[in-house]
C-alpha cells in the first residue's frame, strides 16, 4: 500500500469530519508496560530530540460522551512513534463499538496543526484579522475550513490558528468513527505501542575493606524518555526478557539528566509472565521528555562476592582434526584482567554493573564496570573491570614433539607470572588445550584447581615484588582413521 501523506489522510476523512468531532478526554491515571532498550541514544546526556527506539505499551482511560448512534471522535496528543496497526479503543461493556479509525502522523511543517483537524479553529491573518472560523477539515497545503453555514474555504495564507475548544493538541491524531447503542457518558481505554521509551538495570557494587569479598549492592531501573512527550502520573510495568518483534516499522525496545529520589520501600511487586519478568512500580512515577528516571528493583544488600586476577590463553574451540603444525599455539598476551563474579540472589535483568572501591581517604573510586545478562536466581554472574596494574605473565612453549607414527603429540609450556605490588597476590591461569580434543595432562608444577574436556586451571600464589613459574605438559593422541593437519 502506497505511503499517504498527512495531506492525502486529512482529504480522505473531511467527508467524515464535516459535521464536527467529539474529543475523548482523560480520566484517571493512565498505565505504562516499558519494555528493556539498550540503545545508548537513549540515555545519552549529550543528544538531543526524540529517538526512534525501545518499546512501550501505553493504556489511556477516556471518557466518551455518545451521541447514540454513528458519531466521530478525535483523540489527540499521541506520541511522535506509533504502530497504526496496534491502537485500539475499546468501551466498557456494549456501550459502543469502533467502527473505523484512522490515525493522522504529526510530519511535516504543519505536523502542529495535525491535532486539530476535526475541533473549531478561527485562522488569522497577518494583522491579527479573522480570515476564517469553523472546523478545521485538513492541514497540509493550506488550511480547509468549514463554517457553522457550510461553507468550505481553502487558506493558503495566514498568520496565526488559534483553538477555540481547549488546549492545543500536539503529536499525531486518531480519528476513529464509533456506534454507539445509547446516549451518555462512557469509559473506555485506549491502548497503544510507541517507541522512545526504553529501560536497563543499573547496578551499583562498593567492595567492602578487609580480605575477604563483600560488597553493598544497589539494584536500580534507569528508564529514559526520549519519546517527545512528559507522561505524568503513570503506572509503571518493567519488563525484563527479550520479546521477539517481527515488524520493522514497529516502535522498538537527555538532554539533562533527571535522577529521582531512589527509595528504600516499598519495591516494585516482582512477577512472572509468561517466559519474562516483569517489575510493578509501586506508585504512579513522572516521565518527563528528555529525562533518565532511576527507581529501586530491590533494597540495597551486602553480598558475598569472588575478585579473581585472570590470565587466559586459547578458547574453547576444538578443531576438526588434530593440529601438528609447530608454529600454531605458540605464545598468548601478558596482561591479566581483574574479574568481579557474584551470586544472584532474585531475578537479576540484564544491565550495567558499576564497581566502586575505596582508596586509601575512604573515598569511593570507580575501578571498572562490566554488563550482566538476564540472570536467574540463585545463578552466577561475572563481568570483566579492566587490566590488572601490577600483575604480569609472560608465555612460552618449552618442547614439541610430533611422533605420527605412534599418533601421539606432546607440547610443554612455561609461565612466569610477576606480581609488582606490595601484597600475595592469587593468579588464576587458565589455559585450553587446543591441538585436539584427546589430550591427557602429562605433568605441572602445580596441581589444578579444576581440569575440564577443554580447559586447565590453575590458581598460583605470586609473592609481593616477586615472580613464580609454572610448567606443564599436555600429551594429545588420535586413532589411526582420524587425518591431521
Amino acid at each position: 500500500m502506497p505511503h499517504l501523506s498527512t495531506q492525502h489522510l486529512a482529504l480522505i476523512c473531511a467527508a467524515t469530519l464535516a459535521s464536527g468531532a467529539a474529543f475523548a478526554a482523560d480520566i484517571g491515571p493512565s498505565e505504562m508496560t516499558l519494555y528493556r532498550s539498550d540503545n545508548a541514544a537513549l540515555y545519552a546526556s549529550s543528544s538531543d530530540g526524540s529517538v526512534d527506539d525501545g518499546h512501550a505499551v501505553i493504556r489511556e482511560q477516556r471518557t466518551v460522551a455518545l451521541n447514540g448512534g454513528t458519531q466521530d471522535i478525535v483523540i489527540g496528543n499521541l506520541p511522535e512513534y506509533l504502530d497504526p496497526e496496534a491502537m485500539a479503543l475499546s468501551f466498557a461493556g456494549d456501550s459502543a463499538r469502533v467502527v473505523s479509525q484512522r490515525l493522522l502522523l504529526a510530519q511535516g511543517s504543519n505536523a502542529a496543526l495535525t491535532g486539530l483537524v476535526g475541533s473549531n479553529v478561527d485562522v488569522l491573518g497577518d494583522g491579527g484579522q479573522p480570515l476564517a472560523s469553523g472546523i478545521l477539515l485538513r492541514a497540509g497545503d493550506g488550511l480547509l475550513i468549514r463554517s457553522s453555514a457550510g461553507q468550505t474555504t481553502l487558506v493558503r495564507n495566514f498568520s496565526a490558528v488559534r483553538a477555540t475548544g481547549g488546549d492545543f493538541p500536539l503529536g499525531a491524531s486518531l480519528q476513529l468513527r464509533v456506534d454507539g447503542k445509547r446516549a451518555g457518558s462512557s469509559d473506555a481505554v485506549l491502548s497503544y505501542p510507541t517507541s522512545g521509551l526504553g529501560w536497563r538495570a543499573a547496578y551499583v557494587a562498593t567492595l567492602q575493606p578487609g580480605d575477604s569479598c563483600r560488597m553493598q549492592f544497589e539494584s536500580r531501573a534507569s528508564i529514559a524518555n526520549r519519546s517527545g512527550r512528559d507522561w505524568k502520573n503513570i503506572q509503571l510495568t518493567l519488563i525484563a526478557g527479550e520479546p521477539n518483534f517481527a515488524k520493522a516499522s514497529a516502535p522498538r525496545p537527555m538532554r539533562m539528566m533527571a535522577m529521582a529520589n531512589v527509595a528504600a520501600a516499598p519495591m516494585p511487586q516482582q512477577q512472572t509472565l509468561a517466559d519474562y519478568r516483569s517489575y510493578t512500580l509501586p506508585a504512579p512515577v513522572d516521565l518527563p521528555d528528555g529525562s533518565v528516571t532511576q527507581v529501586s528493583l530491590y533494597a540495597n544488600r551486602t553480598l558475598d562476592c569472588e575478585r579473581t586476577a585472570l590470565y587466559e590463553s586459547g578458547g574453547n574451540w576444538t578443531p576438526p582434526q588434530p593440529v601438528l603444525s609447530p608454529d600454531d599455539n605458540t605464545d598468548g598476551n601478558n596482561s591479566v584482567t581483574s574479574t568481579l563474579g557474584l551470586h544472584a540472589f532474585d531475578s537479576l535483568p540484564a544491565g550495567y554493573l558499576r564497581v566502586l572501591a575505596s582508596d586509601s581517604r575512604g573515598t569511593p573510586q570507580f575501578i571498572g564496570e562490566g554488563r550482566i545478562e538476564d540472570t536467574a536466581k540463585n545463578s552466577d554472574a561475572t563481568i570483566t573491570l579492566g587490566t590488572a596494574f601490577d600483575l604480569h605473565v609472560a608465555r612460552e612453549r618449552t618442547a614439541f614433539h610430533v611422533d605420527k607414527a605412534a599418533r601421539l603429540m606432546d607440547e610443554s609450556f612455561r609461565l612466569t607470572l610477576s606480581n609488582a605490588s606490595n601484597n600475595v597476590r592469587i593468579i588464576t591461569v587458565r589455559e585450553h588445550p587446543g591441538r585436539w580434543r584427546e589430550w591427557t595432562l602429562a605433568s605441572s608444577s602445580s596441581k589444578p584447581s579444576k581440569q575440564t574436556t577443554d580447559t586447565l586451571e590453575f590458581r598460583i600464589d605470586v609473592p609481593a615484588n616477586g615472580k613464580t613459574t609454572l610448567d606443564y605438559a599436555v600429551r594429545y593422541h588420535w586413532s589411526a582413521d582420524q587425518p591431521t593437519q
